[in-house]
């Protein structure tokens, strides 16, 4: 597809409806479709198997991301079960340290019990020949991560992967395809969990991945029609008519990240920034190399106790205190004790999670009006 990118999330895979000419895609709220004969049908038969609310949705994102196909899920660890339901018995599977708590819990507690085996690395610093070892089946990566916003050099991965014949997954979720399309730098593999910046407006759950590869796209189509973990038509829809203002969403949550960042910089609280696009960040060269720009992802370590960093994210009045993240407002979390609680305290140490670190998601208000809103809850936590 030749148009731009704002274009096409505006254009990819959407068609006027055929019957009435409705210009939006309507929500096909059916479980099944009339058959003239047993047997025969229009090509849809059954709502877990197809929907063309579902269609459009799946369309629209593989445009984005230059994908021959698009899965849809009913949320984002359901895109990631799918993905792992395609491996073999015993697979061997690489994953990046520093991932979403909810996605090594997954790994952890419920496929390694099957057989999967799982090891963890910081794909950001280690020698990759001895991170990926022969043998492994998938490697997962997150980039830039949850929580701590480290960039993994996905072509360099890529390049790994092929060269001992296993798939590489990439979770999008932070940097959207407006700002990074890892399927263009080798990837096998794009999932996002389209609750976040896809839908933009915190109002749905859901799960989507992307591929070029034919083969895997037939086996995770089997996989969303055997397993059933399908959205809704109406999920669909609402994320479908996310898309269509994500390029100039994600303009502005990045327009208001770089004032936060610059806010942030220079209060003396603040004893340490994780963003990728500074350029004192060990991730700013890859992250210049291999994305176009950011959203409103920051996380930075308070300076006291956890006790103080549970204050501030109490004391706040616009960025509301709540687990997800890419909506239109401004959220905030403590990862220790929200988002990657699941994950044993030696871990978090060990990957480097302080109990300190705060995790923003900046939303499109006015700038000035977030940025006061910290700086109030800043002196609040000082108390």
């Amino acid at each position: 597809m030749s148009d731009r990118i704002e274009t096409r999330c505006i254009h990819a895979g959407q068609s006027h409806e055929p019957r009435t000419g409705a210009v939006m895609t309507p929500v096909f709220q059916t479980s099944t479709y009339a058959q003239p004969w047993p047997a025969q049908h229009t090509g849809y038969e059954y709502a877990r198997t197809q929907n063309p609310t579902r269609e459009a949705l799946e369309g629209c994102l593989a445009g984005l991301e230059m994908a021959t196909d698009a899965i849809a899920f009913a949320s984002g660890l359901a895109a990631t079960t799918a993905v792992i339901q395609t491996l073999p018995g015993q697979a061997r599977v690489v994953c990046i340290d520093d991932c979403y708590g909810g996605t090594r819990r997954l790994f952890n507690r419920v496929f390694a019990k099957m057989g999967v085996n799982f090891t963890y690395a910081d794909l950001a610093k280690e020698a990759l020949d001895q991170a990926i070892p022969e043998g492994t089946h998938l490697v997962w990566v997150e980039t830039p991560t949850n929580p701590l916003l480290k960039v993994v050099d996905i072509a360099a991965v890529a390049a790994r992967c092929k060269a001992i014949g296993a798939r590489l997954a990439v979770d999008n979720t932070f940097a959207t395809p407006i700002f990074q399309r890892p399927l263009e730098l080798g990837a096998d593999l794009v999932m996002h969990s389209s609750t976040k910046y896809l839908n933009g407006h915190s109002d749905v759950v859901g799960g989507i991945v992307a591929t070029r590869d034919a083969a895997l796209a037939a086996d995770l189509r089997f996989v969303q029609n055997a397993a059933g973990a399908v959205p809704g038509p109406w999920d669909t829809w609402l994320i479908n008519r996310g898309l269509k203002t994500l390029a100039v969403r994600m303009a502005r949550h990045e327009e208001n990240g770089r004032r936060v960042l610059a806010w942030l910089g220079a209060h003396a609280d603040v004893a340490r920034i994780h963003y990728p696009l500074l350029p004192n960040d060990p991730g700013y060269a890859v992250a210049k190399r291999q994305m176009s720009g950011f959203g409103g992802m920051i996380s930075f370590v308070l300076d006291g106790p956890l006790a103080r960093a549970e204050k501030f994210c109490a004391s706040t009045r616009l960025f509301t205190c709540a687990e997800s993240l890419g909506g239109v407002e401004s959220l905030l979390e403590l990862p220790a004790t929200m988002t990657h609680a699941s994950v044993p305290a030696d871990v978090r140490r060990e990957i480097g999670l302080d109990d300190g670190l705060i995790r923003l998601s900046v939303g499109i208000e006015n700038a000035d009006d977030l940025i006061a809103d910290l700086d109030q809850a800043m002196v609040a936590s000082q108390g």
